[in-house]
């Protein structure tokens, strides 16, 4: 009897050694198991909603913008309006963006109301969007495309909706660019309509999958699962944590995707797999510097075009 426990705790030991050793050198070296993914645009300047701090969110006029100061790619969101159009807006209810009471979805394209002549930036304390000109229209998704098209887009479906998924495929397909977008949205259920309507689109994380993905780095196992996506965009706590209307429930747990996620080890890890990886919002230079130099990043997503800009010529060259 003693002998076989013996020889049991022999080969515990002897495949808990191999486990932890053929995981520790899959997680530095992924791509001997897994193929490298391969996504054409690689950004580390991306304008949040356009660059929501210089000008009115999710308008072209930020986006031109946006672009004119060297951002690499544009990040937007979608909705449905109650004709089927495809619009370029954050909120589904219109009274922050319009003051209207109302909603995009019971709404013909030709009847949303105007932007507000000044928008507060949500990620950025007491400041506010002016509009300097006539642009305070809600744009459709087509006229995005159409006017920027060899420009990388990030595409968040804020709600889930199968028609509005559709929709934006079918937009991304009849504009040939289904290699300069990423699509995704916290939701599962977005991110699952996403990839069963086209598995090659280049999907983001969704929640949940955030919270596998700890899962499985914690217990040895993610360097031999297989993913499916292509970006990790996580919310940068530093960042987020300065804004007052947050719940006590909602700082927790950015602490604990701080503690638990916000690693190089793991970023280092998808990046070899061809997993870019992004941080938002950064609005602040030390925050920049954190990003890139610290937790090696891929790109970051900002309401200041203008100011990310100034930092990557500062530190291409340093």
């Amino acid at each position: 009897m003693c002998v076989e426990q013996e020889m049991l705790k022999l080969g515990l030991a002897v495949f808990t050694g191999g486990y932890l050793s053929a995981s520790l050198i899959l997680l530095h070296n992924p791509c001997l198991v897994h193929k490298k993914k391969k996504v054409l645009f690689s950004c580390q300047h991306i304008s949040h909603r356009g660059g929501a701090g210089e000008n009115l969110e999710n308008t072209l006029t930020a986006f031109r913008h946006a672009i004119e100061v060297g951002t690499q790619m544009l990040e937007l969101d979608v909705h449905l309006t109650a004709d089927g159009q495809v619009v370029v807006s954050h909120d589904n209810n219109l009274k922050r963006l319009t003051g209207v009471d109302a909603n995009i979805s019971d709404l013909n394209f030709n009847d949303l109301p105007p932007l507000l002549h000044q928008i507060p930036v949500t990620f950025s304390h007491h400041d506010v969007s002016i509009c300097n000109n006539n642009d305070r229209f809600i744009p459709l998704l087509r006229t995005v495309f159409k006017e920027f098209p060899n420009i990388p887009i990030n595409i968040d479906p804020k709600i889930y909706n199968k028609d509005l998924i559709e929709k934006v495929i079918a937009l991304v397909e009849e504009f040939e660019r289904k290699n300069l977008v990423a699509i995704g949205n916290a939701s599962k259920k977005v991110a699952n309509c996403v990839y069963n309507q086209d598995p090659n689109i280049h999907l983001v994380f969704s929640k949940e999958r955030c919270l596998t993905l700890i899962v499985l780095f914690y217990i040895g196992l993610l360097p031999f699962v297989p993913l499916k996506e292509c970006f990790l965009e996580l919310p940068y706590p530093p960042s987020i944590l300065k804004r007052a209307d947050l719940s006590l429930t909602e700082r927790i747990l950015l602490k604990i995707t701080d503690w638990l996620l916000i690693r190089p080890v793991i970023f280092q890890h998808l990046q070899k797999r061809g997993i870019q990886v992004y941080l938002w919002v950064v609005n602040d230079e030390k925050d920049f510097d954190d990003c890139f130099n610290q937790l090696k990043v891929d790109g970051v997503m900002t309401d200041y075009p203008t100011k990310l800009t100034t930092y990557l010529k500062k530190l291409k060259n340093i």
